[in-house]
């Protein structure tokens, strides 16, 4: 098991190496010049000089890489072009934000999608069933814009229960942070619980029409625990790596979610700073959700390890 885990690690180098070549690549393709953003209405020719200087945007983009990974390699994302704050604690400040929504989201998707997906599989062909999968499918396809202005609507106009928009720390208030963000995180686990609840289902039946599970029930076993121990255990793989995915996607920021609710995290950052061309910003925010990705899936195979114990040898 440490010997796989020890691997899978030494692919993380290589890995993050490219990711950030392309990240740094693929900023130089946006349009605009931050110098001439920075510079003002008047773009004096030597104020553009000396930001270009600054921000070594002279140099040439190899050399600009290595300046940035130099950086990167020390902790340092580099700083805002445009309100000259460091951009790792823009991170830091964003990043709980985002985390908590994600977390929420992540666990009402669960609750649903694998419960639903549970159920549905056990009681395949049945009423219940068939509802289930008609609420999955109204789950995926529901955009989240629209039931997050439904839901503000609903519980924050009409009946007054919840807060339209806004964030508070939990920290600071803890029921009050749950009361800003239950409604964003429902938006967020919704479509999610949707998918969740389909491969669910799906892994479900056929792990249920398996030869162990017909061994198990041969023995004796009850209903209940051939599901739980025996069925639902296997079927827990492909649902380890799509809630990973899942949990990656979250934490890179649902930008329209966030700015319905008017939630500051990695989304409106992120938005924000390609509109103003901070370059920094960009590539800071862009590089932690990809390593966060690539964490994740190495999450992902060690809970493959710890659910199928085949693959500890």
């Amino acid at each position: 098991m440490l010997s796989l885990i020890g691997k899978r690690l030494l692919q993380l180098i290589p890995t993050v190496f490219f990711v950030s070549v392309i990240i740094f690549s693929l900023q130089q393709l946006l349009p605009g010049d931050p110098a001439l953003i920075m510079a003002g209405e008047e773009k004096d020719p030597e104020v553009i000089e000396q930001i270009r200087k600054q921000y070594r945007l002279d140099q040439p983009v190899p050399v600009q890489y290595l300046y940035w990974m130099k950086g990167v390699l020390s902790g340092d994302l580099g700083e805002s072009m445009r309100i000259k704050v460091p951009v790792a604690d823009l991170v830091m400040e964003k990043l709980p934000v985002t985390l908590q929504l994600a977390t929420m989201a992540m666990i009402i998707a669960l609750v649903i999608g694998v419960g639903l997906g549970v159920v549905s599989a056990v009681k395949q062909g049945r009423a219940i069933d068939y509802a289930v999968n008609v609420f999955g499918l109204i789950g995926i396809s529901t955009p989240n814009f629209w039931l997050g202005i439904m839901m503000i609507f609903f519980f924050a106009v009409h009946l007054g229960w919840l807060p339209a928009s806004g964030y508070v720390s939990p920290f600071d208030d803890f029921w009050a942070s749950m009361k800003t963000t239950i409604m964003p995180a429902f938006v967020l686990g919704n479509s999610i619980a949707g998918v969740l609840m389909r491969h669910t289902r799906s892994a479900m039946l056929q792990a249920m029409s398996s030869d162990y599970v017909r061994t198990a029930r041969a023995k004796g076993l009850s209903e209940k625990v051939v599901i739980i121990k025996h069925a639902m255990r296997n079927a827990l793989t492909p649902i380890i790596t799509l809630g990973a995915l899942e949990f990656g996607t979250l934490l890179s920021g649902a930008v329209l979610t966030e700015q319905i609710f008017t939630i500051p995290g990695f989304g409106k950052l992120i938005v924000d700073a390609v509109f103003n061309r901070d370059y920094a910003v960009v590539q800071g925010v862009v590089l932690v959700t990809a390593t966060t990705y690539i964490v994740l899936n190495l999450l992902a195979d060690i809970g493959y390890i710890l659910v199928n114990p085949r693959l500890r040898g």
